[in-house]
């Protein structure tokens, strides 16, 4: 832990070295795991050893205003592998809704039976509704079944219900940007079979850009993983499981914000462009 007034205990310090009563004391807190032997016995004289080529103070210096002290040995909890990649998989889970999506309206447009909905009194909006409500409610119990099997296998946070059910929104919401990207697949797709091809298109860069697997790319993969809308899922499923967050932290926001704001984006270009079937 940096203190605020380590800059101004090293101004005094330069300004008039030769006389101590003069300087503001700041001390560099340490919180070491006691588990660890390279955290208790490396890391505080590593430490010393930077201040000192920050400052240009010799150890020769019988004082000094800048003190690093260890001011507690913690336990550290081991965290799994399973950790790291359950946010991930969430995401994981509802990407494939593409390609359930593409090949459901492709078959109901080849069978004829698109054809039939429009001879009845259902409106292409209530027809839409229904289909995006129903492929909502299947990416909701995805997302149940999955947390159950990996709650059973040992990923169990510490965190509340707030943060469980802001989880399973943002999973929902944005299983809507799945649905419209399905439809946009649908509307250039002759028959199921090319819609099951095509929804690669979609699937691909989602799955290595915006899921568990993103971790290890490239930095430049992951400057292009920020125009993604899986990224976003997942890195607030990380903030809210990981690192404990709370649902209103500023991180978790904007998540949420970069995903409804695109969800709502590509679900209404994915309607318009299949409305064409209407006509």
């Amino acid at each position: 832990m940096i203190p605020e007034n380590i800059e101004e205990s090293l101004t005094t310090y330069r300004s008039d070295p030769e006389n101590p009563g003069k300087w503001i004391n700041a001390t560099i807190s340490l919180y070491l795991d006691r588990g660890s032997v390279i955290a208790t016995q490396v890391i505080p004289t590593v430490l010393k050893q930077a201040v000192d080529v920050f400052t240009g103070v010799s150890r020769s210096c019988s004082a000094f205003p800048i003190k690093v002290e260890v001011a507690s040995l913690v336990e550290v909890r081991q965290s799994m592998s399973l950790e790291f990649i359950a946010p991930g998989m969430f995401t994981f889970a509802s990407i494939f809704l593409i390609m359930m999506v593409a090949q459901t309206f492709t078959q109901d447009r080849e069978s004829g039976m698109l054809k039939r909905v429009m001879t009845t009194p259902t409106t292409p909006a209530e027809f839409m509704t229904s289909y995006v409500l129903a492929y909502a409610i299947i990416a909701l119990i995805q997302a149940l079944i999955l947390f159950t099997v990996m709650y059973l296998i040992g990923f169990r946070p510490s965190v509340g219900v707030p943060t469980y059910l802001l989880a399973f929104t943002a999973v929902l919401i944005f299983s809507l940007s799945n649905v419209g990207f399905g439809l946009i697949v649908a509307t250039i797709s002759k028959s199921p079979g090319t819609a099951t091809g095509a929804s690669f298109i979609f699937i691909i860069p989602q799955l290595f850009l915006g899921t568990f697997i993103a971790f290890s790319l490239s930095p430049t993969a992951k400057l292009a993983s920020m125009f993604i809308p899986s990224y976003y899922v997942t890195d607030a499923l990380t903030t809210l499981f990981l690192r404990e967050a709370t649902p209103t932290s500023l991180t978790v926001l904007f998540d949420l914000f970069i995903i409804t704001t695109s969800s709502i984006i590509i679900l209404l270009a994915g309607v318009l462009l299949y409305r064409r079937y209407y006509r």
